[in-house]
């Protein structure tokens, strides 16, 4: 294997927590996923980008956040965690598309009324153009077809009013190699351990990532690369578009 040629981006490829698992295996497979969201950064980056789209709307209501693709809802407490430092209000909306993900994110969510949880298709948001001010996800984007992954980054700038931030894994041969090595050191679920170097090779590069934002016909969003965590965010300000 050469560390120098690009990783061939594996779309068939499958993640255990696509399927029907127990219970016990999702939760805790949930968790892996948020403690290694936060080690690796991403987590971080999703809230600085939020934090800076945020700034410029008024402190004086609510602001509304939708993450699509919420999984454990780890983002969504954070979220509320920082508002709550900041003494400003919040409405957050976990959507996913799976009943039992969502029956554990809203276990974990308890002592967070700031956030509701529903059930949704990434590809046709069940909400109403411009119903909330950010729209973002989180390691959702490797799930998705292209044509499904172009849909979906269409459908949150139909909703978002402000604009939304898109964060996912980069593909990397380093990438894989790391997250490899990490899902045997560290004292992870089953399904973490496999699904977290297949993940690597189900997302995209930042070249390609444009190509998806231009499919959606989205010609203003920036594309950040953060190599050293892994990570690529596309990043849509509707006010330094003009929109």
């Amino acid at each position: 294997m050469r560390l120098w040629t690009r990783l061939p981006r594996a779309e068939d490829a499958v993640e255990l927590l696509d399927g029907p698992t127990p219970l016990a295996d999702l939760s805790r497979c949930l968790i892996d996923v948020a403690r290694l969201n936060a080690l690796f950064g991403g987590r971080f980056l999703t809230m600085v980008h939020v934090k800076r789209l945020a700034a410029a709307l008024p402190a004086g209501r609510p602001l509304t956040i939708l993450d699509v693709g919420t999984g454990g809802g780890d983002v969504p407490r954070a979220l509320v965690r920082w508002a709550r430092r900041a003494s400003r209000s919040i409405r957050v909306i976990g959507l996913d598309l799976d009943a039992a993900t969502l029956g554990v994110a809203r276990g974990f969510a308890r002592g967070y009324p700031e956030i509701a949880f529903v059930q949704g298709d990434a590809r046709d948001l069940p909400l109403a153009t411009a119903a909330v001010d950010i729209a973002i996800s989180s390691l959702m984007l490797h799930h998705l077809t292209p044509t499904a992954a172009a849909r979906h980054l269409a459908e949150m700038d139909r909703v978002a009013r402000r604009g939304f931030v898109m964060n996912d894994l980069a593909r990397s041969r380093a990438g894989y190699s790391l997250v490899w090595l990490v899902t045997r050191l560290c004292p992870v679920n089953y399904m973490s351990r496999h699904d977290g170097p297949v993940s690597v090779t189900r997302a995209y590069v930042p070249d390609e990532l444009r190509g998806l934002c231009d499919a959606a016909g989205l010609h203003d969003v920036r594309i950040a690369h953060y190599r050293p965590l892994l990570r690529h965010c596309a990043i849509q300000n509707k006010v330094l578009a003009g929109g």
